[in-house]
């Protein structure tokens, strides 16, 4: 999986509505994905398939229904490469401000 397939697929806004959607419910049916987007079932199909490309989205088929799920690994990825390590500095900043504070306060 590669990440700029995840960060072109979360660069549509149809797209992160999608994710939000599945985000409250898991599980859902294309009709009700499709309910109150205001797209058509096959502009909502494009956008599930560029997902499920970017392994956000997987879908398994329960009898005649197709359901589709979530997933978070690749977002949990991006939060790990892109923002934990500029927030590992901001944590060690205040870390060190503490341990100098309560050495000042010890004196």
């Amino acid at each position: 999986m590669s990440m700029d397939a995840v960060f072109r697929a979360l660069a549509d806004r149809s797209r992160r509505r999608l994710l939000d959607r599945l985000h409250a419910r898991n599980g859902q049916a294309l009709g009700e994905l499709c309910e109150g987007l205001g797209m058509s079932r096959q502009a909502v199909t494009k956008h599930l398939a560029i997902l499920e490309e970017a392994h956000l989205v997987v879908s398994r088929k329960e009898g005649r229904v197709r359901l589709h799920f979530i997933n978070p690994v690749p977002i949990n990825d991006i939060a790990e490469r892109w923002i934990g390590k500029f927030e590992r500095g901001r944590l060690q900043a205040l870390a060190d401000l503490k341990h100098r504070l309560e050495g000042e306060t010890d004196e």
